[in-house]
Parts: C-alpha cells; sequence; structure tokens
C-alpha cells in the first residue's frame, strides 16, 4: 500500500491522537509531571502567534521588515526591480501584504539589497 509521504503506520497515528485527546478537550496540559510541559515564551522571543510581518500590521521597523523580506527572498534575488521582486516572493509564499507593498513601488527602481528594499517600503509608512 501506497502511503506517501507519511512517516508514521495507521496505528502509530491512532495511538498519537488518543494521547492528545484529552489536552485537545481540555485546552490545557493534562501531563502529571511539570516538567513534561513546554516552557512558555519568553519576553525576548520573536512574536510568532502574531502573524507575518506585513507593512499593513501596524508600526513595522525596517529591521523586521528587512528580516521577512529576507527570509522569503535571499541573496539570489537581487539585484531586481519591484514586479521582479513582488514575483519571487509571491512564488516563495511570502503574506499578501508584504508581495503587494513591494509590487506599490516605482516601477524603475532597482534594488540591490533587502535593506535598501525594506526601507523603500517602508519609506511611505513613516511619511503617512
Amino acid at each position: 500500500m501506497q502511503r506517501g509521504s507519511d512517516r508514521l503506520s495507521v496505528h502509530r497515528d491512532e495511538e498519537m491522537k488518543h494521547e492528545l485527546q484529552g489536552m485537545l478537550r481540555s485546552g490545557h496540559s493534562t501531563r502529571s509531571e511539570e516538567w513534561h510541559d513546554p516552557e512558555p515564551s519568553a519576553d525576548d522571543d520573536p512574536l510568532v502567534a502574531g502573524g507575518p510581518v506585513t507593512p499593513e500590521a501596524g508600526q513595522v521597523s525596517v529591521a523586521e521588515l528587512r528580516t521577512e523580506l529576507a527570509r522569503h527572498l535571499g541573496r539570489t534575488s537581487f539585484p531586481a526591480g519591484p514586479e521582479d521582486l513582488a514575483g519571487g516572493l509571491r512564488s516563495r509564499h511570502a503574506p499578501d501584504g508584504l508581495v503587494d507593498a513591494v509590487r506599490r513601488l516605482p516601477h524603475r527602481a532597482r534594488y540591490r539589497t533587502a535593506q535598501e528594499l525594506a526601507e523603500a517600503v517602508a519609506g511611505p509608512l513613516r511619511d503617512a
């Protein structure tokens, strides 16, 4: 029987569902020993629960924007214009808000680094 990319057997899948059933129903940990529970997030941990960093997400710093752009684009995407960069972001499943912000940049502009691109995207946000 072909199972594709599944790494576990059907029996192990059912066993794991049974193990998690109590926690899913109760909404909190069901372990008897506290040391089994995962640690809560620290004050300096990145905000993952807030969703992706996009210009529309509120007050976004150039550094956060640069990190998000570099995460999706990489070095080989540069130098390029906004249309090519937006296409690269789209193909790498970047958030729509980030793709749209890059697409709105002047069409004749060329960006050599993620820093230049982040400053160009954040520029209208700082002026507003």
